[in-house]
């Protein structure tokens, strides 16, 4: 009687059912191993977004949005998503270029309005593109929330900000590259920095977030937690979220732009970065809008120096998930830590953002974004 019924069953809701089931089973894999990997780590809370063939096919969050009060992290919830808030600058720049305001190869000192010359090299320009490809020779050993710090008008020290190495010929990750790379859109723009990313960037890809802390709501904000290796325990760390309303009473535009830190100081969902991680994917475009040309995104996404998989604000990842080289950028800051990774051949992309766990490594890579990123890909892509 059973097979009889079967055979009065279509083929196609067979596959339906089937496949329902598969990917019910793929979700729960998945969720069970990260909440195990969370777990081994003890991660506070995790958001993530995978996205396939172009869309977002799913999205979740774990464990807390803040541990004291026991409160559920949720998709809608905001990150101070460190270093991957670079791209955005990158694309900001690449924008300007399309319309003839900027050069790549323009000089900084220049566009700055001070001398940035690597006293060891002083023939040697050093050009926007050098900034965005961490090929500057530029360092942070005297900090980059100031650019008093690299100014020889306002720091004796400015020729310890510069490194052994001729500009253009070697690669050092170096955050002053990209609050420097702010300031200049904020002066070629002709907008303010947070401004300008908000209405170019993330409004046009359907996007809520931003640089400016004071523009957002709080009540969003997921805490983050930096891990005391000697106490064992994950202590909060307020200062991700800082007001700047002091700050702004005497801003001075294409100078004063650190404080909203284009090097590191976005705050999005992960859902929402996923939007931004598709139009990567896609060569510039996403929810009908084309934010950047074909040949800017590739660019970006294009390594800049034979020594170095970094390009502009996108790197290139070999060994993250075995056998596949995948584009994007990681993040770490106030115990923070992200990943937004995406092949774009094959249209898959993950999310993963991370607001506090026990940091191990391997590979070059966190334990909690590696192990994730592999499971969701393992569960979802493969």
């Amino acid at each position: 009687m059973i097979n009889s019924l079967k055979c009065l069953i279509p083929l196609s809701l067979i596959i339906l059912f089937s496949t329902t089931a598969n990917a019910q089973s793929n979700i729960t894999n998945a969720e069970n191993e990260i909440q195990s990997i969370m777990k081994d780590l003890d991660a506070v809370g995790l958001s993530v977004a995978v996205v396939k063939k172009g869309k977002i096919i799913y999205t979740h969050s774990f464990g807390f949005k803040n541990k004291e009060s026991n409160t559920a992290l949720s998709d809608t919830d905001i990150f101070r998503i460190a270093s991957i808030s670079k791209s955005f600058s990158a694309t900001a720049v690449m924008q300007l270029v399309e319309v003839g305001k900027l050069s790549l190869n323009d000089d900084i000192s220049k566009l700055i309005g001070f001398k940035i010359r690597n006293p060891k090299y002083p023939e040697t320009v050093v050009t926007l593109k050098m900034l965005m490809s961490h090929s500057s020779s530029i360092n942070d050993s005297q900090g980059y929330f100031n650019l008093d710090n690299i100014n020889p008008e306002k720091n004796v020290n400015w020729e310890k900000c510069y490194n052994n190495y001729e500009p253009g010929k070697g690669y050092r990750y170096c955050n002053l590259n990209y609050n420097l790379t702010g300031a200049v859109i904020e002066k070629y723009s002709g907008e303010r920095f947070d401004n300008y990313i908000v209405q170019h960037i993330l409004k046009p890809l359907d996007i809520y977030g931003g640089y400016c802390i004071d523009s957002l709501d709080a009540k969003r904000f997921a805490t983050l937690y930096e891990y005391d290796t000697l106490k064992k325990t994950l202590i909060a760390s307020p200062a991700a979220y800082d007001s700047r309303a002091d700050d702004l009473r005497t801003y001075k535009m294409g100078y004063s732009t650190p404080i909203f830190s284009p090097t590191g100081g976005l705050k999005i969902s992960a859902t929402d970065l996923a939007k931004d991680m598709i139009m990567h994917m896609n060569y510039g475009k996403a929810n009908r809008v084309r934010i950047i040309s074909k040949k800017s995104a590739k660019l970006m996404q294009t390594p800049v120096l034979a020594s170095s998989k970094y390009g502009l604000a996108i790197t290139t990842a070999d060994n993250l998930i075995p056998g596949i080289s995948l584009k994007g950028h990681t993040g770490s800051a106030y115990g923070l830590f992200s990943a937004m990774f995406f092949d774009p051949k094959e249209k898959f992309g993950i999310v993963v953002i991370n607001n506090g766990c026990n940091p191990k490594y391997k590979d070059g890579f966190q334990d909690i974004l590696r192990l994730s990123i592999n499971s969701l890909y393992n569960n979802f892509i493969k």
